[in-house]
């Protein structure tokens, strides 16, 4: 019987297998391996893993449908998917089915590591994306307000395809997650029963993100602990007001993001904001 601390590798690639065995027993967990579906199927049903890495591209069940029944069969167990071949219905199915994680193929090996070991501290069962549109063009959900489930959502929306260059993805994807785990911070207060607001919207000339949070807003002139509240020639006025009131370092965030995008737009509460990146 595999322990729950056991990984369960599923991909009908040999090398995949073997390069993922080696990092992961390297890093001290235990790994058993399926070359299909089916195979992985019988295992499941046989025993309690901690976590399924399990590729889409396979004869007989395919990832998705081994993800789906996983959630049958074993509904607390964690699933991330890898593929080679990445799509909106690919992406969007796994969200909807409650995949931990999604990674396109090549990826880093640092970063599946990395989210292996938040799937272990992450507690269950978990709830903390809600999918509620999926339209490739049009996605929104709920997120519980805890910094883990940011960073999780952050690696979906990396990899939703925009057309946008290299580097301005990667450009988005950080103000993106500078403006979520802000909005979970601040505007939830790190409460994980209150939930986070988000949307991403592609039109025919621009990539759009949506964050709205539960909290009260605030004004953008009312700022003494934010470095976009002071002027160029004063860059660390902040950092005294944070240091005298006991705040953490930090306080870069909105600046940091209007340099990222093409227009930053709060309403006028405070509590929703509005990220653009033109298509060029």
């Amino acid at each position: 019987m595999a322990s729950p601390e056991t990984i369960l590798i599923v991909d009908d690639d040999d090398a995949i297998h073997e390069l993922l065995k080696a990092v992961l027993s390297s890093a001290g967990w235990r790994t058993q391996s399926a070359g299909s579906g089916e195979e992985a199927l019988n295992l499941i049903r046989a025993n309690n893993y901690g976590l399924v890495l399990t590729d889409i591209h396979m004869p007989g069940i395919d990832g998705l449908e081994l993800l789906r029944r996983i959630r049958q069969v074993r509904p607390s167990t964690k699933v991330i998917v890898m593929t080679g071949d990445s799509t909106s219905e690919h992406l969007l199915t796994s969200l909807r089915d409650l995949a931990f994680s999604y990674f396109s193929k090549p990826f880093q090996i640092s970063d599946v590591v990395d989210t292996i070991e938040q799937a272990f501290r992450t507690p269950e069962p978990d709830d903390g994306i809600e999918l509620l549109s999926a339209s490739p063009n049009w996605v929104s959900l709920r997120v519980r307000c805890r910094l883990d489930v940011a960073d999780r959502l952050v690696q979906y929306f990396v990899e939703i395809k925009t057309d946008l260059l290299p580097k301005d993805r990667e450009d988005v994807a950080t103000a993106f997650r500078e403006m979520l785990r802000n909005a979970i911070e601040h505007g939830g207060k790190l409460d994980p029963t209150q939930r986070v607001h988000v949307a991403f919207v592609r039109t025919s000339r621009a990539i759009l993100y949506y964050i709205r949070d539960p909290g009260e807003g605030f004004n953008m002139e009312q700022l003494p602990h934010a470095a976009i509240s002071y002027p160029e020639d004063k860059p660390t006025e902040h950092i005294l007001y944070r240091t005298e009131h006991g705040l953490r370092p930090g306080g870069f965030g909105i600046l940091l993001v209007r340099n990222l995008v093409d227009e930053l737009i709060y309403n006028e509460q405070g509590n929703e904001v509005l990220m653009i990146k033109y298509l060029t």
